[in-house]
């Protein structure tokens, strides 16, 4: 059957018709591509395409140094023998420079495969080491070159086309007289693609081969210290080829950063600390049958009546140079492994542990402020019970009946607990009133337990205070788990077991128990040194509770500008000046006749006054932790160390000897001004000079001073 002729023109009119509308809508859909390209995004895509012509070197800024109170470097820069290679010249060779980089090997003494991965560019499929910075500026392969290694490498230069050997300034921690200072200062490291971006449209954004600080003060004040990196910018064509310059940005050096750290006293606060921690290893845990772990510990020395921070110690602790140059992942693996005990951490502000009895301070002026007598009588058994439990005396020993001054002197335990067990019963124990004072909660919040101190070092932890709120808390966190593991009751009765049943039922009331142990600094309390000290300072200063500050002014390179840091407070402790004077005695009366005496036997009390309190807190399976608090009119300290044992017998000593290097005194209490490290805080600044430069006054290495000879005595 045939078509007919009219059929046939009717299908070609119609396929013409649809090839027009094809055609017709590609050139529509192109027409609005090409409009969103030039007009409506023109601008945006002209920027970019003209920035891929254009290319940056920069010139890293010198960072500005990081000095103790006297103007003695802490952290500063060093020049060393950098090696670079210029990958742009590389890669005009004809087989990309790996013949150059095989002689350069051999000459620094590195593995090829190492060299060549120091030259490869970063992307997201390229693992380190590899280059994270422009590729037309020089990389760095090594910064530690030899000056042989370095002639090597000038003198023969027509062999290694595109290697550079310069000078340039490199990061140090100089650690003077010893004082190493670790994590108060910090380290530096890359700055990564992801902060790159989210600091873009900020006032300090990053550039690629910017070093920033990871901890510490170097991470603290990093906007100041880092300076701005000079940028030189050259137009290239398509192959990679210079054609000109174009706008370039000076650069700028980093401010230095004066601190209140004094690098004399941060060095015996440092060996004081170890010195202490090993002794208690030597000792017998009479709990356990073996030594003491002293597995950690942390100690501050402060300004009373400013907050400052004189000296700061964390151990175990570690070398900030291990970072310098980028760290090896041996040294990594070293400093973060499950057995290095974790030295990056700064335990004076991130451990947390149970204060112990130096947390007595808080419950005294809790239980003053409920309504109780300083003066008053409590007797001082030497147990507690309730509900079938019982509660011991330190050692077992009663005192009769005392005032609370005199608890505080003989760290009587059992005065504590009844007046925590009293004022829970007052709030309605188990069944809290609506209108519940909760005063031996609400006073440690007062004292600013269970909050950041606000010091300049980052990562602050806020420890905790168990109150009710808190208890509730804890309990919906973590009831479920305790639920599921209770159900294997009464077939397993172990320990674990019976405390997730407790748990399970009644997590989420505050006991009678939580409120007796807490009166003493133990249960679920958890407080950091710095937090302590903070305590101790202002009793010392009349009550005022300062912002512990390490940074105490940022000097321009010109030394023009001076920012100075002024100490700041956060509120004042929570007791009148009448009990505040009470205490105070009685803290003196600590280090003269109470549990610190022994420790300070023959200190010049009449010159010197010491007040003291001793601390030893039972942590559930583990080793007791050892707390000492103390301050003068000028300084207080406070040392921890974790498993270490009781508070006056492993950090007495160690906290006393700091003390006598402080104020020059001997054993026998003899004081030697002209020994003394630090007998008044440094309030000025170093000298500044008019070029910019900050004057270290001399340093020499502490010798302790020896006892004056007797009248019957001559000298040998």
């Amino acid at each position: 059957m045939t078509s007919l002729p009219g059929t046939r023109t009717s299908r070609v009119t119609v396929r013409l018709i649809a090839l027009q509308i094809l055609v017709f809508s590609l050139l529509l859909t192109l027409g609005g591509r090409l409009w969103y390209l030039q007009i409506r995004n023109g601008e945006e895509y002209a920027n970019e395409a003209r920035s891929n012509h254009v290319q940056q070197v920069i010139d890293p800024a010198t960072r500005g140094a990081i000095l103790d109170a006297r103007g003695v470097p802490l952290a500063d820069n060093q020049t060393r023998l950098v090696v670079s290679a210029s990958r742009t010249e590389l890669l005009k060779m004809k087989d990309d420079g790996k013949a150059v980089l095989g002689r350069l090997a051999k000459v620094l003494g590195m593995s090829e495969k190492e060299i060549r991965n120091k030259v490869r560019l970063c992307d997201s499929k390229t693992p380190q080491p590899c280059w994270n910075g422009s590729p037309y500026q020089p990389i760095p392969i090594t910064d530690e070159a030899t000056t042989q290694q370095a002639l090597q490498i000038r003198e023969r230069a027509e062999e290694f086309p595109g290697i550079s050997a310069e000078p340039t300034a490199v990061r140090r921690y100089p650690s003077p007289v010893d004082a190493n200072t670790a994590q108060v200062l910090g380290y530096l490291s890359p700055v990564t693609d992801e902060e790159i971006q989210k600091a873009k449209n900020s006032n300090s954004p990053f550039l690629r081969s910017d070093q920033i600080g990871r901890s510490g003060l170097e991470r603290r004040y990093d906007e100041y210290l880092r300076g701005k990196a000079a940028v030189t910018r050259y137009e290239v064509d398509n192959l990679g080829r210079v054609i000109g310059q174009a706008k370039s940005d000076k650069g700028q050096a980093g401010s230095s950063l004066i601190t209140s750290i004094d690098a004399r006293v941060q060095a015996i606060a440092e060996k004081q600390l170890d010195q202490a921690m090993k002794e208690a290893r030597k000792q017998m845990d009479r709990n356990t049958g073996t030594n003491y772990k002293a597995d950690s510990g942390a100690v501050v020395v402060m300004e009373a009546k400013t907050g400052r921070v004189v000296a700061m110690a964390s151990n175990p602790s570690y070398d900030p140079n291990a970072w310098v140059g980028g760290i090896s992942g041996k040294d990594y693996a070293r400093l973060t492994g499950k057995s290095s005990n974790y030295p990056l951490l700064n335990r004076a502000i991130q451990g947390q542990a149970a204060p112990g009895s130096i947390f007595k301070v808080v419950s005294t002026a809790a239980s003053v402020n409920a309504g109780y007598d300083f003066n008053g009588s409590y007797p001082c058994t030497s147990s507690y019970s309730i509900g079938g439990q019982t509660f011991m005396n330190f050692e077992g020993q009663g005192h009769g009946s005392i005032n609370l001054g005199r608890a505080l002197e003989v760290s009587c335990d059992t005065v504590f607990y009844r007046l925590g067990h009293e004022e829970w019963k007052k709030d309605g124990g188990d069944k809290p009133k609506k209108d519940a004072h909760d005063w031996f909660y609400k006073t440690a919040h007062q004292f600013g337990l269970g909050k950041e101190t606000g010091i300049d070092l980052p990562n602050e932890v806020s420890g905790r205070v168990p109150d009710r709120r808190w208890k509730n808390a804890f309990w919906e966190a973590n009831k479920d788990a305790w639920c599921a593991q209770a159900k294997a009751w009464p077939k397993k009765k172990d320990f674990h077991t019976k405390l997730a049943r407790e748990g399970c039922l009644e997590g989420m009331k505050l006991h009678a128990y939580d409120s007796i142990n807490y009166a003493i600094g133990q249960g679920d309390t958890l407080v950091t040194p710095i937090q302590m000290a903070t305590i101790y300072a202002a009793l010392s200063n009349g009550g005022t509770l300062y912002n512990p500050s390490v940074g105490k002014a940022i000097v321009s390179p010109d030394g023009k500008d001076i920012k100075t840091i002024k100490p700041t407070s956060h509120g004042r402790l929570p007791v009148t000046p009448a009990t505040l004077r009470q205490m105070d005695a009685a803290l003196a009366g600590v280090a003269e006749r109470g549990t610190a005496a022994w420790r300070f036997q023959g200190w010049p009390q009449d010159k010197i006054p010491m007040h003291a309190k001793t601390g030893t807190a039972e942590v559930y399976g583990k080793q007791t932790t050892s707390w000492f608090a103390t301050y003068t009119k000028d300084y207080t300290i406070v040392m921890t160390i974790s498993q270490g044992g009781t508070g006056s017998g492993a950090s007495g000593p160690a906290v006393r000897n700091i003390y006598n290097a402080l104020y020059g005194v001997d054993e026998e209490g003899n004081i030697h001004q002209d020994a003394a490290l630090l007998p008044k805080p440094q309030a000025g600044l170093p000298k500044i000079e008019s070029d910019g430069t900050i004057a270290a006054q001399p340093i020499k290495p502490y010798r302790l001073p020896t006892p004056s000879p007797s009248p019957s005595e001559s000298p040998q």
